[in-house]
């Protein structure tokens, strides 16, 4: 398959990703800007291979399961879940609150696992397999910090800043503001964020660190509503943040794995060749 049909086709799974009840012809041609025909040509193929499917009644295009099953059939023979969600249960029992592993797939930050400890009462949750906002997340924010403020504003620039009305109200909105926030989080140790990614909610994460290289390489984050998940809160927790971050980079199969996704060995053999 030619380079520029590869990326068409990726293009198109990734938009038709985005909406869960489908999208007419017309509207997926003119995302893409490409012809009606050649966008019928792209989905009829997809179809054939039943990863796409034709709404019979709506007319409108949607992905079915099988991307899903293939994805999460990877990340279970990789072993992440498996090995991490004892750790996740754990934290998110101490906590009470929604603990999330973040794993880094360079240049993105995605997260794969997730326990949820709030039993009753406000819940904080989001979707697995989604990217994480670099700027906005404390899972973004301490994944930076283990960066140079140099390669940190590059892939946030790469990203974007959050638009208006999108994130919380002390969401940064200027380089200086970003690298504050991952200045705070070097010096603590994890990162702490409040009201940045959405309105009325907090989080705090720490990084998985590869044994060997000193990489960071996924972390592992609680969230939770910001009257909850208050100062005082978060000093009784950090100890037990800390902890299941370091029993994560302890496990050497989870770190290697990790490593080898997160491309970063690779890079750094390239720039000290």
């Amino acid at each position: 398959m030619a380079a520029g049909l590869l990326r068409r086709v990726l293009d198109l799974v990734e938009l038709l990703a985005g909406h869960a009840r489908g999208l007419p012809l017309q509207t997926i041609a003119d995302s893409l800007d490409i012809p009606k025909s050649g966008a019928h040509r792209l989905l009829a193929e997809l179809v054939s291979y039943e990863y796409v499917r034709q709404d019979p009644d709506s007319g409108r295009y949607l992905l079915t399961t099988k991307f899903a099953t293939l994805g999460l059939k990877h990340l279970a023979n990789s072993g992440v879940v498996d090995v991490s969600q004892s750790v996740l249960n754990r934290l998110a029992e101490q906590s009470g609150e929604l603990v999330r592993l973040a794993v880094v797939d360079y240049p993105r930050l995605v997260w794969v696992a997730k326990a949820q400890g709030a039993r009753s009462g406000l819940r904080y949750d989001a979707d697995m397999g989604t990217e994480a906002s670099l700027s906005t997340s404390s899972t973004g924010i301490v994944w930076l910090a283990s960066l140079s403020d140099e390669e940190a504003v590059e892939l946030v620039l790469r990203q974007g800043f959050r638009p208006p009305g999108t994130a919380g109200p002390n969401a940064p909105r200027t380089i200086p503001a970003l690298l504050a926030l991952v200045a705070e989080a070097r010096a603590r140790g994890y990162a702490w964020v409040h009201e940045t990614h959405a309105a009325g909610t907090a989080a705090m994460a720490a990084n998985i660190i590869h044994p060997t290289t000193g990489h960071a390489i996924g972390n592992v984050s609680i969230a939770g509503p910001s009257a909850r998940l208050t100062e005082a809160e978060r000093d009784r927790l950090a100890p037990d943040l800390m902890d299941a971050a370091a029993t994560l980079s302890a496990v050497g199969p989870l770190s290697d794995y990790l490593a080898a996704l997160s491309g970063r060995r690779a890079r750094d053999e390239v720039r000290s060749a």
